[in-house]
């Protein structure tokens, strides 16, 4: 795939698959603490891995952080750039202005 240039497009890394066996009283706990973090057991498996590997001072420079799920931050609207959140739940259309 190249681009308009001539040049060889940038492709996204694929993510690694790979088959993990687990003792069944294992992946329970993993799967239970996972639905706490609201996350996958993948995952879950994923951030204990990435925070092992840190902590060993063995986290490779070129590991991409993990992508974010669920839907994207808002943006702010045009002509309020600057201006940042407002303090407490007021102004977040989560709850309704009170007195």
């Amino acid at each position: 795939m190249t681009d308009e240039s001539g040049r060889k497009a940038r492709q996204p890394r694929q993510r690694k698959q790979m088959l993990l066996r687990l003792d069944p009283a294992v992946h329970d706990a993993l799967a239970r603490w996972a639905d706490d973090e609201l996350r996958s057991a993948n995952a879950q498996i994923e951030f204990l891995l990435r925070k092992a590997l840190a902590d060993a001072g063995r986290l490779p420079g070129a590991a991409r952080p993990i992508p974010r799920r669920g839907r994207p931050p808002r943006r702010p609207a045009e002509g309020t750039e600057g201006a940042g959140p407002t303090e407490g739940p007021q102004g977040t259309g989560r709850e309704p202005n009170r007195p």
